[in-house]
């Protein structure tokens, strides 16, 4: 059951600031009337902002600023919300918020958990799930690019479309229903409504909903990239060409690295978890098998298993092996490598959504020219695809050829202007009703398939549009899904 008393909670981010909010939110206006009766001493206007000071128990000042009142229903929970905006000072802010919490008591006055504010907007009608969430995404955004998706996604742009998707589907529903008592007229009734190609516009305009909602996921999450291989192929010298900075250490010992570096970058707005990982041989030392371990582990979970050999004599020959690489819908890549047994157990270790690319490093020690490159006897044939990448992490030759395979691996396309924010639930929930559209057009088409069958897989995928903008939500879902956000938000 929902717990409706009156919430105040900080409503800014920890740390010193200009600036700090004390924010309540209240379905009556009595806990905040005692509250503003209390602290402020005098009647507040409508969305005015009133500056004095804020009382404490005793009559004394805590601070100095301004009061707004928002009556419900125009308010960002849709209830009465009270903002008291003083300095940003971490004390000064736990002290107010005490002595607002103390003047409210008798009122069911009580800390907000987090999220709950945005929780109230969604459950008042002010935001719809999708929106709520993008709320959190804004907040949490590592590059320009995605906060505008996420600004797309607040404004109601991805909710939209997830509507106007629903919207056809449950007319479709309500045609297909409408004729179940008439069995006799199922296959006119299909024919006559035009319903099988109604369909396949949907299924068609869900699949650009998914691709852009794709996009946004990648720029709200990024990708998660472990360099892996040999021990001194040059992985720290790698991460931290690609990163900017020395966040590695780098020598010519090997085995250097002992346990996983982490370090996130973006590339044209795009976010990367780089992971630096500990060499891969076998070894007597216990804390570098612990390293090796952790880069195995590190490996099951990577999007993009970037896999270093050093430049050598034998390169070219040893290319012409042509390991085939990445599943599903990533780029397939391929490259020889010289340790052929290390290449195939990393294979059977990574995720089969994984991408498996083979960078060749310390080019500057070879005559080979940087960039990406094919290899192996089909490499003519097959002119546009690319196998792998030369670079130098020493000299910076061919680092930006690794930048761009890395986006295309990532199916990232410039320039976009529509991409929203989107979550893994939200690409969970349009793949599933993507599912029930095609199982729909697979009813339709069988001439002695009931009705009912084909009205069931549109119900099923009406329901998973309508889990992404909350308009089917189970509790638990928004537990989970508030529970993540600020306390304040």
């Amino acid at each position: 059951m929902l717990d409706d008393r009156p919430i105040a909670a900080i409503a800014t981010a920890p740390g010193k600031g200009a600036i700090g909010v004390v924010r309540l939110s209240s379905p009556s206006l009595t806990a905040l009337d005692a509250v503003v009766d209390a602290v402020i001493g005098r009647k507040l206007l409508p969305r005015q902002a009133h500056y004095g000071p804020f009382r404490a128990a005793d009559g004394g000042a805590i601070d100095m600023g301004l009061a707004l009142l928002f009556p419900a229903p125009a308010s960002y929970t849709g209830e009465h919300v009270l903002e008291l905006q003083g300095h940003g000072g971490p004390v000064v802010q736990r002290m107010l918020l005490a002595r607002v919490l103390e003047a409210g008591r008798e009122h069911g006055l009580r800390l907000a958990e987090p999220g709950e504010f945005t929780e109230r907007a969604f459950l008042n009608d002010k935001l719809d799930l999708a929106q709520a969430e993008a709320v959190a995404d804004l907040i949490e955004a590592s590059t320009e690019q995605a906060a505008r998706s996420a600004t797309r996604s607040l404004s109601g742009v991805f909710s939209g479309r997830i509507d106007s998707l629903a919207e056809r589907l449950l007319e479709l529903r309500m045609l297909v229903e409408a004729t179940l008592d008439f069995p006799e007229e199922e296959i006119e009734f299909l024919e006559s409504a035009n319903a099988l190609p109604r369909l396949a516009a949907i299924e068609a305009d869900l699949d650009a909903v998914l691709a852009t909602a794709r996009q946004g996921a990648l720029l709200r999450e990024g990708l998660t990239v472990a360099l892996v291989g040999a021990p001194n192929v040059g992985k720290s010298s790698l991460l931290n060409a690609l990163a900017g900075a020395e966040v590695a250490i780098v020598t010519p010992i090997a085995g250097t690295t002992r346990d996983r570096v982490r370090e996130r970058i973006a590339i044209d707005g795009v976010p990367l978890n780089l992971v630096d990982t500990a060499g891969l041989r076998d070894t007597d030392d216990p804390v570098e098998r612990i390293g090796i371990e952790r880069t195995w582990a590190e490996i099951e979970q990577a999007d993009v298993v970037l896999h270093l050999v050093a430049a050598g004599d034998d390169l070219e020959a040893a290319a012409q092996i042509g390991v085939a690489a990445g599943a599903g819908t990533a780029p397939e890549v391929a490259a020889g490598v010289r340790d052929q047994a290390l290449w195939e157990a990393i294979s059977r270790r990574a995720p089969a959504r994984a991408a498996r690319l083979v960078v060749i490093n310390k080019i500057d020690l070879t005559g080979l020219s940087p960039g990406e490159y094919r290899a192996g006897a089909d490499a003519e044939a097959d002119a546009g695809a690319v196998v792998g990448v030369r670079l130098s992490a020493k000299t910076g030759a061919g680092i930006d050829a690794l930048r761009q395979t890395l986006l295309a691996i990532a199916g990232y396309q410039p320039g976009a202007e529509d991409i929203f924010a989107a979550r893994g639930r939200h690409l969970e929930a349009l793949r599933e009703a993507r599912a029930h559209i095609e199982r729909a057009c697979e009813r339709g088409r069988q001439g002695d398939t009931a009705l009912d069958l084909f009205a069931e897989e549109l119900r099923l995928a009406h329901a998973a549009l309508g889990r992404i903008t909350g308009a089917v939500t189970a509790d638990d879902l928004l537990g989970v899904i508030f529970s993540r956000f600020c306390i304040g938000k």
